[in-house]
């Protein structure tokens, strides 16, 4: 696997974070909204959390998901090359993000800009919905996808583009027997 692809294994530094602000697991479930069983099997890096449960983490901790995968560098840099970019893989490997902007919380940045690939025969629900503060824009370079906004679906082909308010509860998923990729700019972090 390449050295800049990250599976999530995220446990240790969820535990670490959750025991310095101080909460019990049952204590960040109802902050979060995440199972406590989910909470306690992802510290165990028994499952492989979605990005949404990582994002409602993330949130309840006062931290965006880049926390879980940051590693320090003394190196700060803008360009970022081909085969350089982060990339993390959730939903059991159906979703891979592919970071576009710098992955360091400390650069300053407001904007992610991310290549997202969703693959397909990834199981659906509908009811797993996101939202935060900000905005989203995605453009569709390959595939299809569903992006479903509150309770509706609009479908996006390739050549599509979007924007939304991020308050407003959403979710991608892939629509196609093929992969979709779309590269999309969100704000403020979200990774």
């Amino acid at each position: 696997m390449d050295k800049n692809t990250n599976e999530i294994q995220v446990g240790e530094k969820l535990s670490r974070i959750r025991k310095e602000k101080g909460y019990s697991i049952a204590s960040l479930s109802k902050l979060s909204d995440v199972s406590t069983g989910l909470i306690s099997q992802i510290e165990r890096d028994l499952v492989v959390p979605s990005v949404v449960s990582l994002w409602k983490l993330a949130k309840a901790l006062d931290t965006n998901i880049n926390y879980f995968f940051e590693e320090k560098k003394d190196i700060d840099h803008t360009i970022i090359r081909s085969g350089e970019h982060r990339v993390i893989i959730t939903e059991k490997g159906f979703a891979e993000y592919e970071m576009l902007s710098p992955s360091d919380s400390d650069s300053g940045r407001v904007l992610d800009f991310t290549k997202i690939t969703l693959k397909s025969g990834e199981e659906i629900d509908q009811n797993d919905l996101v939202s935060h503060e900000g905005e989203e824009c995605g453009y569709v370079l390959e595939g299809s996808m569903i992006i479903r906004i509150k309770d509706r679906n609009y479908t996006l082909d390739k050549g599509d583009s979007i924007y939304f308010k991020s308050t407003q509860p959403h979710k991608y998923y892939n629509i196609s027997d093929a992969d979709c990729i779309s590269i999309w700019a969100m704000t403020p972090l979200f990774f």
